[in-house]
């Protein structure tokens, strides 16, 4: 079968590879779409949590073998450390990710374990189905913040991630939500979506930020904008360091937040809100053309903000 394949330091190609092994309680799933991640981009430029060689594609649905459309939530858990009994299953101790630990969805076909499907309702179509798993991210993060309705919001990133967290934000009725980002066509369609105002660093003062990029640099931004006693969220994951004023941080009582992934009731409300949404930031190619797409985003190309693959 074709899948694309991460095979060394900025490569992706589309290779012929073996059909997927079923073992115990997995289910063969055949792939509609699976969308490129910006997590994905920046670990094929600079290899560490992906080791190649590598299908990866964690954001995906298709149909199981037996013709049912599903989702995948492509997070794995043992459901038996501590977090897990906690309910943090998004941070459990022997987590592993399908197309990070797995073969994931950039491919025909991939065998996933049956507790990972999520069926997919009637009347989601496809690409909503390829944009839940981003979605599930801004669920969570908006839960960490305290789903904070009439706040204002302050969103650094119109990347995917970013969007989603402005959709987000917007049914959880937050006040003002202003989004930060450097491409002018980025920013005229988190505009287009509902943004109050957009432009290329955040300005005002709110109630909660949302760091959807993960720079030093913005990393210090979320924090300077934020009020006393504000909240600040980081989703992105571009640098393993920070800079800000740790003496702002303590004298304004600001609180910074990890959000990574998502639980099983963020995915789940994920396929409630994106049947909604305006999506026509999304294109669609054939996985045939995944190398020249995934390497021309990954080479900084700012549209279509968000690619899914089609095998």
């Amino acid at each position: 079968m074709k899948a694309l394949v991460f095979t060394g330091p900025g490569v992706v190609e589309l290779r012929e590879v073996p059909e997927p092994e079923i073992r115990g309680n997995d289910v063969l799933v055949h792939v509609v779409t699976t969308g490129i991640c910006g997590s994905e981009l920046h670990g094929v430029k600079t290899p560490g949590f992906r080791v190649p060689p590598l299908v990866m594609g964690h954001e995906f649905a298709g149909r199981a073998e037996d013709g049912r459309p599903v989702i995948v939530n492509p997070i794995l858990f043992c459901g038996n450390c501590d977090n897990c009994a906690r309910g943090l299953t998004n941070v459990c101790r022997q987590r592993r990710i399908v197309g990070v630990h797995l073969p994931g969805g950039f491919a025909e076909r991939v065998a996933v374990p049956a507790g990972a499907l999520v069926p997919l309702p009637e009347g989601i179509g496809w690409t909503a189905a390829g944009i839940i798993e981003p979605a599930a991210n801004a669920v969570h993060a908006w839960a960490l913040a305290g789903a904070p309705a009439a706040a204002r919001v302050g969103i650094i990133g119109a990347g995917a991630i970013g969007l989603t967290c402005l959709l987000v934000a917007m049914s959880g009725k937050a006040a003002r939500i202003e989004v930060a980002d450097r491409s002018p066509e980025r920013r005229a369609i988190a505009s287009r979506l509902g943004a109050d105002a957009s432009g290329p660093e955040l300005i005002g003062e709110y109630d909660v930020v949302f760091d959807a990029v993960g720079a030093a640099a913005t990393h210090e931004q979320s924090l300077a904008r934020l009020r006393p006693g504000g909240v600040a969220v980081w989703l992105g994951l571009a640098d393993e360091t920070a800079e800000f004023d740790a003496v702002d941080l303590v004298r304004g009582e600001k609180r910074v937040l990890g959000s990574f992934g998502y639980s099983g009731a963020d995915f789940a409300a994920a396929v409630g809100l994106v049947t909604d949404w305006d999506l026509s930031w999304v294109g669609s190619f054939p996985l045939a053309e995944g190398a020249e797409i995934f390497t021309a985003l990954m080479n900084g190309r700012a549209t279509p903000v968000k690619a899914l693959l089609t095998p």
